[in-house]
């Protein structure tokens, strides 16, 4: 059972970066022809693709389960252990981590190449210096080389996940631990790598491309990543110290976490490692620290071991064989293993033995059909049951298979969801590459690739998008070097971006932080710009001030706007004509010297406007105050300057009668009318200075509401007491212009005039033509004075009885000017 020595195999072994892959590949093309067996797929693809660039694609054969390249003059081959073809006879042969001899699952694959593969000048067994005494005790002769690590690895103590320096590669054993690592990584450092035996190389080419890049600074993975792939990690954290091997959830050994750890540094550059938790079953003993750093590693003095030239002369006896016990106390007999689990419960169904007859080799070949999509043993074994039905009659039916490799074809969905399309397309994707099971397996073979290169790369978008956050990685990578370095640009629309990342918007002096950031970035992002657009700030307040009246206009609820951007609003001031201009809050980020002149700048233009578009206002505003003007002016210029230029007339009836005719000459120069029913400006009932009126009543604490349409309309309920605010006067289900109400007067007592104290009616045309509704003209004429009497068949007619004399009116005590009314009654 030991094998027959031939001339020159050699061990090189020694911990991780020590070189011996590399070695192994040039002592490989430097012979005629040779071959590699790898522990992944992952690891011959990339070895492939080196020795590709050496050799040339046309002579370098790539050879795993699931893909098969092999030009017709091929002479150096790159395989996974379990597809070496050991028939072919080349000059060279290379077995890596050689020490998964002892894995349960797959052990007795790698001692069975330790035992049987051998170059035609030179064999060489790369792996860990435990392997040394079995080595000896199974290979006669070997010469072993052992090689030191290049760099010092040293244990950096526990960190936690966002203390973790860049560059570190965080493991975990499982996919669950792995996606809940890589999206903590997400929210901290703006995200992480995936790595894990089961992805595609395409896909873990990718993502591995992007950490070595720079376009993330974590790498989160499986243990996958301690056979031999080669990163650029400074630093390996352990998100745990225990894993389930198939059989049970244990402790790793102190060799499977040197294997891991050793991936920190490369060649000449050292590398540390550590945990994430300090205390717990998840930290490192102090023995385990001293043996990783020294590596000292139990020594494996038995490999397990399975017969590997099985007797295929029946199914009993291919079971019999593959039972066999070794007899050299260096070898164990091997765990029972996935393909001889189905091959047992395949023999106890008798239309399976009955279809082997003749055909044990393609039922032991259908055997050892991978269940990639962990399916568990018996729907695993149901499906090889089924693939061997079809290989017993010749070949697997090409519709099935066409069938279920189009039900994979689509690239839609989470992460998960491709991650099992994938792990299923690998799955004919191995059947493709077996030559005689397919009536056209090139064919399949390439479709099978296209496919899952598809899902690959569908899978790394959705990796990045779930897993990485560029925005979030170029801050957390230039925050390091002080908020001064980081590259803030802001283009013409007002987006800010770090790194070309847009990070948010300055909205005017706002800065607001785009919408897809999450609530953990946004501290992090506020903080960043609000201390990088400062100089942008200044800019723009100087603008503000330096801005043309063309440039600031009235907005909505008293808003100032410069350039469409509301940098204030007005606020209750001394009078009504002199509001406060208060500034937004986003421009609290500006210095008090600065607001202060955008404040008097805007004071400067508020001022002029109201004397501009409101000028009886703000004549009104001076006269409340002038001591010249004489109590019945100062009292009727307050009461209208609280209306905003509009005022009842029957509360301020004996201020008019005491007017002087210099004072009712300066009124009618300001263009205030003294109407039968209010005092007003017409001017005012203009749109702009009715924006203008309703901005200066909100300021001052009196909300109007919606202004009526132009001419007569209908009131909204609950609104006539304050219509009159708005220049219009409310007469039951309409509201009349001030202006208009004016008309009908002087037209209603022009009538009277004429026909003295007889009745009259008034003009029909004048009511129409404003739109007066007949109830609406008959409360309007009795708020003027006049009394409807009855005339037999024909329209109402009206006679003068006189209006109401006011009440005494209380002052208004929060309006000192009003109480000037009062004052005339002493």
């Amino acid at each position: 059972m030991v094998a027959f020595d031939r001339p020159r195999v050699t061990a090189v072994l020694g911990p991780t970066n020590t070189g011996k892959t590399h070695l192994a590949i040039e002592r490989m093309c430097a012979h005629s022809s040779g071959m590699i067996g790898f522990p992944l797929r992952l690891l011959a693809r990339e070895v492939y693709d080196r020795v590709v660039a050496i050799k040339g694609a046309d002579r370098v054969a790539l050879i795993t389960g699931e893909e098969r390249i092999v030009p017709k003059d091929a002479r150096w081959f790159l395989c996974t252990a379990e597809s070496m073809p050991l028939q072919r006879d080349v000059a060279f042969v290379a077995l890596d981590e050689a020490q998964l001899g002892s894995d349960r699952e797959r052990g007795h694959v790698f001692t069975d190449r330790i035992l049987r593969a051998r170059g035609r000048e030179e064999t060489m067994i790369l792996g860990s210096d435990s392997l040394r005494p079995v080595l000896r005790a199974l290979v006669p002769g070997i010469e072993i080389v052992e090689r030191p690590r290049f760099s010092t690895l040293s244990y950096a103590g526990a960190k936690k996940l966002s203390r973790l320096p860049r560059r570190s590669a965080i493991v975990a054993f499982s996919a669950e631990e792995v996606y809940a690592t890589a999206e903590m990584l997400r929210r901290l450092r703006g995200g992480a790598a995936v790595v894990m035996g089961a992805l595609s190389p395409r896909t873990r080419n990718a993502q591995v491309a992007m950490f070595q890049a720079g376009e993330v600074d974590y790498l989160v993975a499986t243990d996958a990543i301690g056979m031999g792939l080669n990163l650029d990690v400074g630093h390996v954290a352990f998100a745990g110290l225990h894993k389930f091997d198939g059989q049970q959830r244990r402790r790793l050994r102190v060799a499977e976490m040197a294997q891991i750890a050793g991936r920190a540094g490369r060649h000449q550059r050292d590398g540390t490692f550590g945990a994430l938790t300090e205390e717990g079953p998840d930290a490192f003993e102090p023995e385990e620290v001293a043996a990783i750093e020294g590596h000292r590693f139990p020594k494996l003095d038995w490999l397990y071991w399975r017969n590997g030239t099985p007797d295929l002369s029946g199914v009993d006896a291919l079971i019999a064989s593959l039972s066999e016990r070794p007899d050299d106390i260096a070898l164990r007999a091997a765990p029972e293993a996935l393909d001889l689990k189905v091959l047992k419960r395949l023999a106890e169904e008798a239309g399976v033995r009955d279809r082997a007859r003749g055909n044990v080799a393609r039922l032991w070949a259908a055997c050892g059909i991978p269940d990639f999509a962990k399916l568990g043993i018996d729907p695993h074994a149901r499906f090889v049951g089924r693939v061997f039905g079809y290989l017993a009659q010749g070949f697997i039916p090409h519709q099935w298979f066409a069938d279920e490799v189009a039900r994979l074809d689509r690239t839609e969905g989470d992460v998960e969801t491709i991650a099992g399309r994938i792990a299923a397309i690998r799955t004919w994707a191995y059947i493709a590459q077996r030559p005689d099971w397919l009536a056209d397996p090139a064919t399949w073979a390439a479709r099978t690739l296209e496919i899952e290169e598809r899902l690959s790369d569908a899978l790394h978008a959705s990796l990045t998008q779930r897993f990485v956050d560029k925005r979030t990685t170029a801050l957390a990578r230039k925050i390091g070097g002080g908020v001064g370095a980081l590259p803030v640009e802001i283009d013409q629309q007002g987006e800010v971006t770090i790194d070309t990342h847009a990070i948010g918007r300055l909205e005017g002096f706002r800065f607001v932080v785009a919408p897809d950031a999450r609530a953990s970035d946004k501290r992090l992002l506020l903080a960043t710009a609000e201390k990088r657009l400062v100089g942008e700030r200044r800019r723009r307040a100087e603008a503000v001030i330096a801005s043309d009246d063309a440039q600031i206009a009235l907005g909505e609820e008293g808003a100032i706007l410069v350039d469409g951007l509301a940098v204030a609003r007005l606020a209750r001031g001394t009078s009504l004509a002199r509001p406060q201009v208060v500034l937004d809050a986003a421009l609290d980020c500006l210095d008090a010297g600065v607001r202060a002149r955008i404040v008097e700048r805007l004071r400067r233009w508020v001022g002029e406007a109201i004397a501009r578009v409101l000028p009886a206002v703000a004549a009104l505003s001076e006269a409340s105050r002038a001591a010249e003007a004489g109590p019945a002016l100062r009292s009727i210029a307050a009461a209208m300057e609280a209306g905003a230029g509009v005022a009842e007339r029957l509360p301020l009836r004996e201020a008019i009668e005491a007017l002087s005719a210099g004072q009712r000459q300066w009124l009618r120069q300001r263009r205030v009318t003294i109407g039968a029913l209010d005092l007003f400006d017409a001017r005012l009932l203009k749109p702009a200075a009715q924006q203008w009126r309703r901005a200066l009543l909100a300021a001052n604490g009196t909300p109007p509401p919606p202004a009526p349409r132009a001419g007569a309309t209908v009131l909204s309920r609950g609104a006539a007491g304050a219509v009159p605010l708005m220049g219009f006067r409310a007469f039951g289900a309409q509201a009349v212009r001030l202006d208009l109400v004016e008309r009908v007067a002087r037209a209603a007592h022009d009538a009277r005039a004429q026909k003295g104290r007889a009745p009259f009616a008034p003009d029909p045309a004048l009511a129409v033509s404003i739109g007066l509704e007949p109830g609406t003209l008959a409360r309007l004429m009795a708020e003027l004075g006049f009394r409807p009497v009855a005339i037999d068949g024909g329209a109402a007619q009206y006679v003068w009885r006189g209006r109401a004399r006011a009440k005494p009116v209380a002052p208004d005590p929060a309006n000192a000017f009003a109480a000037l009314a009062g004052l005339m009654g002493r």
